[in-house]
């Protein structure tokens, strides 16, 4: 059994957002477990200085065992999947692992010495929004991925208060880019992510960039998102953590820079870094909502936080330089 009186349970540490939340926390010398399945987590983003435990959070009795066996006092649940398309087609993989896997979590935490959770859920619980959103809006999930987090976000209140932990809900917009340190960033390409495939497209003599969808109620057809770098995000999650500490006061957050690209804005940006660039338009995706971005007064009022890296040129830059590095 560890001793600190610190250990992080990061559920879904190996995967792209975990592995820039688990860097950040070994930086500030945290004791850190890094839990994860390596489904869509990858041994490479496996921190060394972490500890690292494969296992399911679909196996409940397995979870139980390692906040008790690792003393964890704070957990940061990221672990789900998160492909708008597939859980359309895969509703019961995506009830089991992001329901039912959330409730596992949770109720590990019950005669724990557990005392925080943040519990990443997304801006698409809000569905389809006219202008930004924030934390009040009325949760109206349009995919079936949305009413995973949805009923995720149920969940950890409900049980939270049951528990008696204090919780931090952060509602991610688009999450892009790669760490400056060069030894992080995203892998996985199911996910179907804009800026992921831009930077593997840009490794390519004769790139193709999808649109799906240009007949939205947008100004230019395509959907508008509010797209926020992977390490803004990571720094979001450690200072919502030491905001529990301190203020044992639970919060629900937008996290976003407040400001909505449509994927055409994103496709000419990258046609200014990259040459002959071919655009296909392609039917609609099933689940895709035409817009959301976010209103943010309240997250950078009670984190008191600024970003570092809020520069769209420079989180597809940091994107593509990441993935030269991956293809070398």
């Amino acid at each position: 059994m560890l001793k600190s009186s610190h250990n992080i349970l990061v559920t879904g540490g190996a995967g792209y957002i975990g592995s820039h939340i688990v860097e950040q926390l070994i930086k500030d010398k945290k004791t850190v477990i890094i839990l994860d399945n390596l489904v869509t987590g990858y041994k490479k983003l496996i921190n060394k200085k972490a500890i690292f435990v494969k296992a399911d959070i679909k196996n409940k009795t397995k979870i139980a065992k390692i906040v008790k066996d690792h003393n964890i006092t704070s957990v940061i649940h990221l672990a789900a999947y998160l492909n708008v398309s597939e859980a359309e087609k895969n509703k019961r993989k995506y009830y089991e692992n992001n329901i039912i896997g959330t409730k596992n979590i949770l109720q590990a935490c019950k005669n724990s010495n557990v005392k925080n959770i943040i519990f990443s859920s997304s801006c698409s619980i809000y569905g389809n929004v006219k202008g930004s959103v924030n934390e009040n809006k009325k949760p109206n999930p349009q995919g079936y991925y949305g009413y995973t987090k949805y009923k995720g976000e149920e969940l950890v209140k409900k049980l939270s208060l049951k528990f008696k932990v204090k919780y931090g809900i952060l509602r991610y917009f688009n999450v892009a880019g790669a760490s400056y340190s060069g030894k992080i960033g995203e892998i996985e390409t199911s996910h179907g992510h804009l800026i992921k495939n831009l930077a593997i497209e840009s490794l390519k003599n004769k790139p193709i960039m999808n649109i799906y969808g240009n007949n939205y109620k947008t100004k230019d057809g395509t959907c508008i998102r509010d797209y926020i770098h992977v390490s803004d995000l990571a720094d979001i999650h450690i200072k919502g953590l030491n905001y529990l500490d301190k203020n044992k006061k639970s919060f629900i957050l937008n996290c976003g820079y407040g400001k909505g690209y449509s994927v055409q804005q994103i496709v000419d940006i990258f046609k200014t870094i990259k040459k002959n660039v071919r655009v296909i338009h392609q039917k609609k995706r099933q689940g895709d909502i035409a817009q959301v971005y976010s209103n943010n007064k309240k997250f950078k009022k009670i984190l008191k936080w600024r970003p570092q890296y809020n520069d769209i040129k420079l989180i597809i830059r940091s994107a593509i330089k990441w993935e030269k590095k991956l293809k070398k």
